[in-house]
């Protein structure tokens, strides 16, 4: 999915997610070739109906409110209400949902979409940069519009994924694999190797907390296990939320990773997309905040799944 409306969901020029971020994105894919190589399709916005298939109608209320404001913050103090941000929120959803019916109706096997993977809101507020939770729109969406139960979420941000995680924390059904900074040193300060899923949802997630300056080696020696959880899920679809802020460098987090662990993953992710899903598999770009990072992570991901 590329289309420079994207851009426009941002929170200023100064803030961490800004719209340097997908400009960065931008020059590298088009200096690699890449754009030649991908069918190229525009961003859409998100209905209000689709928004509500996660969110409460209060919040949608609430943002359109605050938006036209353009004062407050979204949540606590992380999301600031800038003036006009529904309409680029509605169209990271839209993007989601569309690159979803690109994949479910076989115009293409795999996707990516850069501004994309906030997942931190919840049903009821925003929270980390994150006003509408786009993963968490695209588990209810792909549940509601294709009938699809067996979905596996996976994370490698350096920020725990809790607005999807204990959204679904109780479903048996949706397969939660989380690789991310230790939260007892980042925000949102979750996502603890104990918790695996509540009632029947118990051991259905996997959180995999990395210790600060954590690298590639490290992370990949957690892998093995996790694509085996992964495999005995056997996915009706993948989602992927991969984040360039556990790249080494990154100005608000402390791993060391690489975008070859971001490489790797998506390789291994393309393999079990064959094997369970008939190829069924979305990457969304999620947070980082080092522009090189960004550009490098986000297009070896696209080399990936070509």
């Amino acid at each position: 999915m590329f289309g420079d409306e994207l851009a426009d969901y941002h929170f200023g020029e100064q803030h961490p997610f800004g719209p340097k971020r997908y400009w960065a994105f931008k020059k590298e894919f088009e200096q690699r070739g890449l754009n030649k190589k991908v069918i190229l399709s525009n961003p859409q916005q998100a209905t209000e109906e689709q928004l509500a298939l996660f969110h409460t109608q209060d919040y949608i209320d609430k943002v359109k409110t605050l938006s036209e404001k353009g004062e407050g913050y979204l949540d606590c103090g992380d999301t600031p209400a800038i003036k006009g941000i529904y309409e680029p929120a509605r169209t990271v959803v839209g993007t989601t949902l569309k690159a979803i019916d690109l994949i479910m109706k076989g115009d293409c096997h795999f996707a990516f979409t850069p501004i994309a993977g906030l997942h931190h809101a919840t049903r009821e507020s925003a929270a980390g940069f994150c006003v509408f939770n786009d993963c968490g729109i695209a588990i209810e969406y792909l549940r509601k519009g294709y009938n699809l139960q067996r979905i596996a979420y996976i994370d490698i941000d350096a920020h725990h994924g809790d607005g999807v995680f204990y959204e679904f924390e109780e479903d048996p059904v949706l397969c939660f694999v989380d690789f991310h900074q230790d939260g007892t040193t980042l925000y949102p300060g979750t996502g603890f190797i104990n918790e695996t899923g509540k009632g029947k949802a118990i051991g259905t997630k996997l959180n995999i907390p990395l210790p600060p300056n954590s690298t590639d080696e490290m992370a990949k020696a957690l892998w093995k296990n996790t694509e085996a959880f992964i495999d005995k899920f056997k996915p009706e679809f993948i989602l992927l939320q991969c984040g360039a802020d556990s790249l080494a460098g990154d100005p608000i987090t402390q791993l060391n990773l690489t975008s070859g662990f971001h490489a790797f993953v998506t390789s291994r992710l393309v393999l079990l997309a064959n094997k369970h899903c008939e190829r069924k598999l979305l990457a969304m770009g999620g947070g980082g905040y080092n522009l090189d990072n960004i550009k490098t992570a986000w297009n070896d991901v696209i080399e990936s799944l070509i």
